[in-house]
């Protein structure tokens, strides 16, 4: 991964080491003798050339060869043998000699005095050579020489600036992407292919907008399914409504006889709306916290339905199966309402004579529990959309709202699992729940 921490790392540390190397550069270019002997052109071999004349031409040619230096680069030059003896006269002055004498390392000294030593690979001597170079002639000789320094300074601040540069980019550019992002999620006008190009990056960025993605995807959905919700409920609780108010119009012009016909009329469609709106809030109430999850006792669960459903429909027959082993841990009533939901669902269009099955078994680490009618069946082509809150497939009969699928496959969400809705082999309708058995975090 390429990733920006590394990047900026690299780009400071790059930064440290060249203001590092170009800070000895200039040091060594403006004050160390080193660097004076090694790349001033009067000193540049000259103990090399001055040795090899001495040893095969004799102290006159190397004395001639000083003189010579001397004229060309106003360079005083003395030359030391191994016991401190000078070898040829030099071009140092016997005056000057005795006023530097007098001053010592005074930097009153019209003059810098330099020494190297020098070993002639042919003979094995070893020579001291002294140095003295005159201010002005070193000063004219720095100021030529700093156009390679400065040079690579300037080059080394281009060079910063472009890497700079770059990384501001690299790191603006996306959080400009991922403003305008935020701008239109707020708007709720976000397009999900708007950051597509950002998410193929292999950093930070692009794991920020791969995860923003999902987000902005989730949220657009959400507000989706809200806006359709309310206008689901909207349009739900209108028809009861509208059926009341004519049966009150109705019963206002009627006589005491048909009056007394139209109560249980009212009454129910009265019946109807609160069943309406008590799985309208059920619905929502799913969406709040629902609390620190708890351990789940199956049996108890399945056999309180069992006995509900003696009660509601008792020509109806339930054939439970559960594994011994299987234990959860969740919330007890939103997961009995939902199998709760799942069991009318079967009631109603079980054909008497054939059992609902209930089954709960472990499978790998996962829970399936699941409901099993032997009614028709739901057309393959609108299985996708149960569960969809107030969605009925087109030719059922019988009451409902299309929420009881709805707030099933909400509660499987809040559990970490989901709700499997398919048509049986056999023939029938089956819903499962499928359900970690490990603790997760929930949606």
């Amino acid at each position: 991964m390429r990733s920006l921490f590394w990047r900026i790392l690299a780009t400071f540390w790059l930064a440290i080491a060249l203001v590092a190397g170009l800070s000895l550069l200039l040091g060594r270019a403006l004050n160390q003798d080193a660097w004076i002997l090694n790349l001033h052109p009067g000193l540049d071999g000259l103990d090399r050339k001055w040795a090899k004349r001495y040893e095969q031409q004799g102290p006159a040619a190397a004395q001639d060869f000083l003189e010579q230096r001397k004229r060309k680069y106003r360079i005083d030059t003395q030359v030391l043998g191994e016991s401190g003896q000078q070898l040829v006269k030099g071009t140092f002055p016997s005056r000057a000699a005795a006023f530097e004498a007098r001053h010592g390392d005074d930097r009153r000294l019209p003059w810098r005095r330099l020494t190297a030593e020098y070993t002639s690979p042919d003979s094995g001597e070893s020579y001291l050579f002294i140095y003295r170079i005159p201010h002005p002639e070193l000063a004219a000789w720095h100021r030529a020489s700093l156009f390679w320094p400065l040079s690579a300074i300037a080059i080394a601040l281009v060079v910063l600036t472009l890497f700079s540069l770059l990384l501001t980019l690299s790191i603006t550019r996306p959080l400009d992407r991922l403003r305008g992002a935020v701008h239109d999620l707020g708007q709720t006008a976000y397009q999900q292919n708007s950051l597509a190009r950002l998410a193929t990056r292999r950093d930070e960025l692009g794991l920020l907008a791969k995860d923003f993605n999902r987000m902005g995807e989730r949220l657009q959905g959400l507000i989706g399914s809200q806006r359709q919700l309310l206008r689901d409920v909207s349009h739900e609780l209108r028809s009861p409504l509208a059926r009341l108010r004519i049966a009150l119009a109705l019963a206002e012009r009627a006589d005491a006889a048909e009056r007394d016909k139209l109560w249980p009329r009212l009454g129910q469609e009265c019946d109807r709306l609160e069943v309406l709106i008590s799985e309208i809030l059920a619905l929502a109430r799913l969406d709040a916290d629902p609390g620190a999850a708890q351990p789940i006792d199956f049996l108890a669960m399945l056999g309180k339905l069992q006995d509900d459903a003696r009660l509601t429909a008792p020509e109806q027959r339930l054939q439970i199966q559960l594994d011994r082993d299987v234990q959860l841990e969740g919330w007890p009533d939103m997961l009995e309402r939902a199998l709760d939901n799942l069991l009318r669902n079967a009631l109603r269009f079980n054909p008497v004579g054939q059992p609902i099955e209930i089954s709960a078994r472990r499978q790998a680490e996962r829970l399936l529990l699941s409901v099993r009618d032997h009614g028709p069946g739901v057309a393959a082509e609108h299985l996708a959309q149960l569960g969809e809150p107030f969605f009925r497939a087109p030719g059922q009969s019988g009451g409902g709202h299309g929420l009881g699928l709805a707030i099933a496959r909400r509660a499987a969400q809040r559990h970490g699992g989901e709700l499997l809705l398919a048509n049986h082999p056999e023939g029938g309708f089956v819903a499962t729940f499928s359900l970690p058995l490990q603790p997760q975090d929930r949606p």
